[in-house]
């Protein structure tokens, strides 16, 4: 009997997680509302930067977007071959991307804004745990998905 791979719900876990972070960033940009932030976070400073938004598309509703496409494919790769062929990839992609553009508002934080926001950096790292997984998980190969 092989062991259980945990990649899996762990990773499913982090992409909730981040739902409910990105959630909160856009709902507090639609609603142009302050966020809670400790004294030394510099929330309002980064929500209200231009580098909060894409052609007026909230950085934080695309973060949603993408967390919310992770969980689907972390929730439901084993239910169809072709999710099981694909999922795996996709995670990586997605998770790829959202790494190196979290990576840059890191960047852009520090070195631009001089501020930084908590939340920002939650999402950063959930995407970075994200992303480690599904290298992990590719690495694995087929054995990893077997494993399920």
């Amino acid at each position: 009997m092989r062991p259980r791979d945990r990649t899996r719900p762990v990773g499913l876990v982090l992409a909730l997680v981040g739902v409910v972070d990105a959630s909160y960033l856009t709902w507090i940009k639609l609603a142009h509302l302050q966020a809670l932030c400790t004294s030394a976070g510099g929330c309002e400073t980064v929500n209200t930067s231009a580098y909060s938004e894409i052609h007026g598309i909230p950085i934080a509703l695309i973060g949603l977007t993408a967390y919310l496409a992770l969980a689907a494919l972390f929730a439901f790769e084993n239910r169809t071959p072709l999710l099981q062929d694909y999922a795996p990839l996709a995670i990586f992609g997605l998770a790829l991307t959202g790494t190196l553009y979290s990576a840059y508002l890191t960047y852009v934080e520090l070195f631009v804004l001089h501020a930084v926001c908590p939340y920002c950096v939650t999402s950063a790292l959930l995407i970075t745990g994200i992303f480690i997984l599904s290298v992990v998980r590719l690495a694995r190969g087929p054995l990893g998905a077997a494993m399920d």
